[in-house]
């Protein structure tokens, strides 16, 4: 197994693609995962320049989706199918950029009484995504959320349900695990495209250094694909150290 390690482009957000690939050479990371808010929004985002700077270094790339202000799980039908649209944007930019996966949220439910029938509004629109980033060759992959039921996919036997009906993959955002009461259990499914790796306290989500709030790095020993997301690029190499501290070594390289 090579072990792949990288970032979120969250941490070089006013950066440009050259930028990114320049310090990802300099810095010897070999995965990346781009965050399609603002500059990177799929409609506008230079998704040539991404390609070309990014080719032929070695890279696996991935993408998470838009997802602020955005919602499959919306009773209203509109939001829903604007979400539905910009993750079949997010699956082309995928395509054309060469990215394996693209990450997304299972959605928000904001009454407790509505929570069935806006599941399986989530469930539709991400069912549909999926299907469409797959015949582009692309892994549409849900991210677990907080520990709060307004969230959907907290726990993992929700999270189970929408892998088994959306036909998709996972992504396990680590900070979001370790605010439950099973937090390594995440890591034994399957389907995992790769993890999110963050920290916190065990109150709230607070995207942390790894290795400055409660995560125990060494649960993610053997775990094949790391994305570091932080929003400051001094704490991603701090973080980098930490988990390479803290694993067992990798015969492939990172």
């Amino acid at each position: 197994m090579q072990r792949r390690i990288g970032f979120s482009t969250l941490a070089l957000f006013t950066r440009s693609p050259g930028e990114w690939a320049d310090i990802i050479a300099r810095d010897g990371f070999n995965a990346v995962e781009i965050l399609c808010e603002g500059p990177n929004w799929p409609r506008q985002a230079p998704t040539a320049a991404i390609a070309d700077s990014l080719r032929g270094r070695g890279l696996e790339i991935y993408m998470h989706s838009p997802t602020i202000d955005l919602n499959p799980a919306s009773v209203n039908r509109g939001i829903r199918e604007e979400t539905g649209r910009q993750l079949r944007e997010s699956a082309d930019m995928a395509a054309a950029i060469g990215a394996r996966f693209v990450t997304t949220h299972p959605g928000v439910v904001h009454k407790d009484k509505v929570r069935g029938f806006c599941s399986e509004f989530a469930r539709q629109v991400l069912g549909e995504a999926a299907d469409y980033a797959r015949a582009r060759g692309v892994t549409l992959s849900i991210e677990n959320m907080p520990c709060r039921p307004t969230f959907l996919c907290y726990g993992l036997e929700e999270l189970r349900a929408f892998q088994r009906h959306c036909r998709c993959g996972i992504t396990i955002d680590v900070g979001h695990a370790i605010l439950g009461p099973e937090p390594y259990e995440f890591l034994k499914m399957d389907g995992i495209s790769y993890l999110h790796v963050n920290d916190n306290h065990g109150s709230k989500d607070q995207h942390l250094c790894p290795g400055d709030g409660i995560l125990d790095l060494r649960k993610l020993d053997g775990q094949e694909r790391l994305i570091i997301e932080l929003d400051d690029y001094r704490n991603v190499l701090r973080a980098r150290q930490a988990i390479l501290g803290s694993l067992e070594p990798d015969n492939g390289g990172t």
